[in-house]
């Protein structure tokens, strides 16, 4: 009799007790229990169940309803408040299509870009959508949020500063108090002097000083657009580099930053059909001159060729970025906003640019006539150029936002005299009209009077077909259709990434994301508005402490680097605040992910870097040393736990004890914490701070390249150096940093995702998914090992979640590359494990507990199968210029060539698993074609182009 699969933990871990049972077998274990015994050390093993701390397992049905509850408890009420965050509205075609669709919100980060040109195609419009409303050069592929936007900003334009190290940057006042928030915080450890200065008073104000870069708002907080151009002028003079904090919406019809001759443009897509959600997650972006190309931050999409000629898409200027230049790298952001990003520019696409500009105007003009209508009715109203922004002055702010909240309207209130008032997308006449009433006004259209001379935009803008095609619903319908059949997600298949942990992002955690009672929170409203978002803030942070062992926890990183940061920067302010600013040397093993040792740059300290075994543990001898040498200066370590070499290290406890004694602090990075929930606790064995991945551990999707979230998790003596927020009083220890994102909690909408999934799985069921998990990477390697050799096994022959398999001596003797391998796995249906990390010339293969065991035989007859043509090679039958795996990925047009020449058939070529296959993934039936064939990357590089072109040169249809 079959096996009932009951409640959500069933469904979420793929292997049945029948298969779990299998794989033990194999393993030649009798019990799960008796395994992770000689997995684990057994100095970090708890001695307690988390099913004893954490709330019971609720069923899917019963989740949404208490989840409900508490939706309900917010007040989703029309906000004026702005601040950066706007009301929108959101297609529904691509509501549906993108935003609640796993074809897009289960895609990795596109590093394998053959199966992955739907998705590259639409972030390659969102950097057209930014080049041209900004007028500048190159964009990034997205941002975490404006904030961070706008310090990364300034990191860049110190990277290129030619000057002093003690130039400061200028700061304008009118820029909103998160971005100055964000911009102080980061500038802080590195040392950096921030000025303020009076927009309209630059000159004057910077008279003397040695700058590096200047911050202007195109639209400052009390909403007038200034003119900046004899400013801008000055910072030329001075060497330094212009920067504008902007709004793509505006720029449909105010002067472009490039116009004004701005080095690099700032901002937020999140009016572009994102909602608000209460913070985030939204796309940030940055846009440069040329010449700045490659000192941008994040993710570059950009135009290369394949190897039959034919355009197509990839990341470029990868070498900029932390994964390959670690303290050197250009930023710690690893984890951009994809989803989003992508969603702001099928907006564009569905309005196209008349629609854009048509919507700006409604804003600015419904703005002015309802300043207008208060101007006569003879209030107070500031004056100049305006956009969606004016204030009021001379009113009682406190009376007058209650009587505009009882009127379904939420102010800005800027202090006890003043309100501001800001108009987005979604206002109607009816809204203006109740607005006016409150004032006791009357609303009269008038003559909107022109944009002001030299404020106006002279240039057009999106062009391209891609901006005018998609426009009814069937033709958008359909082009995201033919997007997401070029790349593959979850939704087709498992993606082995290691250290990435692509699970289930199950459709109930998925649900509650897009609820108005979510979706629609401004982040700076009221409190009492949004008391339901705050308790599942409050319940998800009380949850991950006990499941941690901590006792601080900030949900405001929008990203695992943002996290490491935000802990890196908790342990230097601590050290100071105890009189030991000279310990600033942090201790990174040779293994660790890229983002930990430019986050301890972005943290103001100096990386020294700890050799590992040939176990591929830290070495614990190496590690003696380097404290020795640098022991008064010794701020912390930096490990990643289990190691990114994919075992658990026995002398993790002795390493945190000797950094102790030393006088530092351990930072325990948690990228790899899905292999200790239930079973271990970083706060239990030793460490001080970590970050966590809830885009990983609890199921908020990657989304093709984020959102992520990155929660900072730490014990007592760091939390009253947590992350705070200016904003809201609510959000951190008074004694924080400042804020290290936009919003008070971060991208707060898809925290109800992490809340569904420890919920629905209760302690009990999130011990079994790390023990599956582990079993499951087992397993793997235990059959994967006879083909290719497993690197790295722990003291008892196992490994954790994942493993590293190698092929550094198949390569040797045949000339086969990991690459040659992650390209022929896409003939297969497979997305690439994670290639040469943390090792070149392996793959690191992490299967997670999502996948069943038909899933991981299927993987494991690929590997197996793609070692047969290995075989061939070292037999002499072909060389590897012949071979399939060189060819690979094979396309449909490739298979469709009226002369086939290769020492291969087009049945080998194609479907490797066999045609007639009964199982239909492996068959014709299921087969995944790659939209193009292998890319030439250093083609690419070298001819860069990373926006379009019309971009239906470059549609593979």
């Amino acid at each position: 009799m079959g096996q009932v699969r009951s409640n959500f933990a069933d469904r979420h871990i793929g292997p049945n007790q029948d298969q779990i049972n299998k794989m033990l077998g194999e393993l030649g274990e009798n019990d799960l229990e008796s395994f992770l015994a000689k997995v684990l050390p057994s100095s970090i093993t708890l001695n307690e169940k988390i099913s004893q701390i954490l709330p019971s397992a609720i069923s899917e049905v019963e989740a949404i309803e208490e989840l409900k509850v508490l939706a309900n408890q917010n007040k989703v009420i029309k906000s004026l408040i702005g601040l950066g965050y706007h009301e929108t509205i959101t297609p529904p075609v691509i509501l549906r299509n993108v935003l609640e669709n796993p074809a897009w919100y289960t895609a990795y980060t596109p590093y394998q870009p053959e199966i992955s040109q739907g998705r590259l195609e639409a972030i390659f419009a969102f950097q057209t959508v930014v080049t041209d409303l900004t007028g500048l050069k190159i964009a990034n592929a997205s941002m975490l949020d404006e904030a961070t936007a706008a310090a990364e900003s300034m990191t860049l334009a110190r990277r290129v500063w030619m000057g002093s190290d003690s130039a400061a940057f200028f700061v304008d006042s009118g820029l909103n108090e998160a971005i100055k928030g964000v911009i102080n915080t980061r500038a802080k450890p590195l040392g950096i002097e921030v000025v303020e200065f009076d927009s309209k008073a630059f000159i004057e104000a910077s008279k003397g000083i040695e700058f590096f870069g200047a911050i202007f708002a195109q639209i400052s907080t009390d909403g007038e657009i200034i003119d900046h151009a004899h400013s801008l002028k000055h910072v030329a003079e001075s060497g330094a580099l212009s920067i504008l904090a902007c709004d793509l919406l505006a720029l449909t019809i105010f002067k472009s930053p490039g116009e004004f001759g701005f080095d690099i443009a700032v901002g937020s897509a999140q009016r572009f059909g994102v909602p608000m959600g209460f913070g985030g997650p939204h796309a940030g972006f940055m846009s440069v001159r040329e010449g700045l190309e490659r000192s941008i931050p994040g993710r570059l999409v950009g135009q290369s060729l394949d190897v039959h000629g034919n355009l197509a898409l990839r990341l470029a200027l990868q070498t900029r970025e932390q994964h390959i230049r670690r303290d050197k790298a250009t930023s710690n952001i690893c984890t951009a906003q994809v989803l989003l990003a992508v969603m702001s520019a099928l907006y564009a696409m569905w309005h196209g640019p008349s629609g854009l500009e048509a919507i700006a105007t409604r804003v600015r003009n419904s703005t002015f006539n309802l300043r207008e209508a208060l101007l006569a009715k003879g209030f107070k109203v500031s004056s100049g150029e305006i956009f969606d922004t004016f204030l009021i002055s001379g009113v009682k702010s406190s009376e007058l936002s209650e009587r505009a909240i009882n009127s379904g309207f939420n102010l800005r209130i800027k202090n006890s005299s003043t309100v501001g008032i800001t108009i987005g997308e979604s206002i109607t006449e009816t809204d203006l009209e109740n607005i006016s009433k409150l004032f006791e006004a009357q609303l009269k259209p008038t003559s909107v009077l022109k944009i002001s001379a030299g404020l106006d935009r002279k240039t057009s803008y999106l062009a391209h077909d891609i901006f005018n095609t998609y426009h009814s619903e069937t033709s958008m319908l359909r082009y995201l259709r033919n997007l997401a059949d070029r790349d593959l997600a979850l939704d087709r298949t498992m993606i082995p990434l290691g250290s990435c942990t692509m699970k289930l992002n199950a459709t109930t955690e998925m649900i509650p994301v897009t609820w108005p009672e979510f979706s629609n929170l401004h982040p700076f409203a009221p409190a009492n508005q949004n008391k339901g978002i705050r308790e599942v803030v409050s319940q998800l942070s009380n949850w991950l402490l006990k499941i941690t062992g901590y006792e601080a926890v900030s949900l405001q990183p929008n990203a695992g680097s943002q996290g490491e940061f935000a802990g890196l920067l908790a342990i230097r302010n601590f050290l100071d605040s105890k009189g030991e600013s000279s310990r600033d040397i942090c201790l990174i093993p040779s293994s660790a992910h890229g983002t930990n040792a430019a986050s301890a740059v972005m943290a103001g300290m100096k990386v020294v870097v700890v050799a590992c075994d040939s176990a591929g543990n830290v070495s614990v001898d190496d590690l003696k040393s380097k404290i020795s040498e640098y022991r008064s200066n010794l701020a912390s370590l930096m490990v990643t736990y289990p190691s990114t070499h994919g075992v658990f290290e026995e002398a993790i406890s002795e390493i945190c004890a000797l950094i102790h004694e030393a006088g530092g602090q351990v930072y325990v990075d948690g990228a790899n914490l899905n292999a200790l929930v239930g079973l271990a606790k970083p706060g239990k064995f030793g460490a001080d701070v970590s970050h966590l991945n809830l885009h990983k551990t609890f199921c908020i999707p990657h989304g093709g390249g984020g959102p992520g979230v990155g929660p900072v998790i730490s014990k007592a003596h760091l939390a009253p150096f947590l992350p705070n927020h200016p904003l809201d009083e609510l959000a951190g220890p008074a004694t924080g940093p400042g804020p290290v994102s936009s919003a008070p909690f971060g991208s707060a909408s898809i925290l109800p995702i992490s809340w569904t999934y420890i919920r629905m799985m209760g302690g009990e069921g999130l011990t079994l998914a790390t023990s599956v998990a582990i079993l499951s990477a087992n397993y793997l390697a235990n059959k994967l090992d006879p083909h290719f050799p497993v690197l790295y096994r722990g003291a008892q022959g196992y490994i954790a979640h994942e493993c590293i398999i190698d092929l550094r001596e198949i390569t040797k003797k045949t000339g086969v590359t990991v690459d040659d391998v992650a390209k022929r796995l896409m003939d297969h249906g497979f997305h690439a494990p994670t290639v040469s990390f943390p090792v070149t010339g392996t793959l690191m293969i992490e299967p997670t507990e999502s996948e069943d065991l038909r899933e991981m035989d299927r993987f494991i007859s690929a590997m197996v199968s793609i070692r047969a043509e290995i075989a061939d090679i070292e037999a002499g039958e072909l060389t590897v210029e012949e071979s399939p795996l060189r060819f690979a990925p094979h396309t449909s047009a490739d298979l469709l060539r009226a002369v086939w020449d290769r020492k291969y058939s087009r049945e080998i070529a194609a479907f490797p698993s066999g045609i007639t296959s009964t199982n239909s993934e492996l068959g014709a039936i299921g087969k995944y074609w790659p939209a193009v064939g292998r890319i030439d990357g250093v083609y690419g590089d070298r001819n860069l182009v990373c926006s379009c072109l019309p971009i239906s040169q470059l549609a593979i249809n």
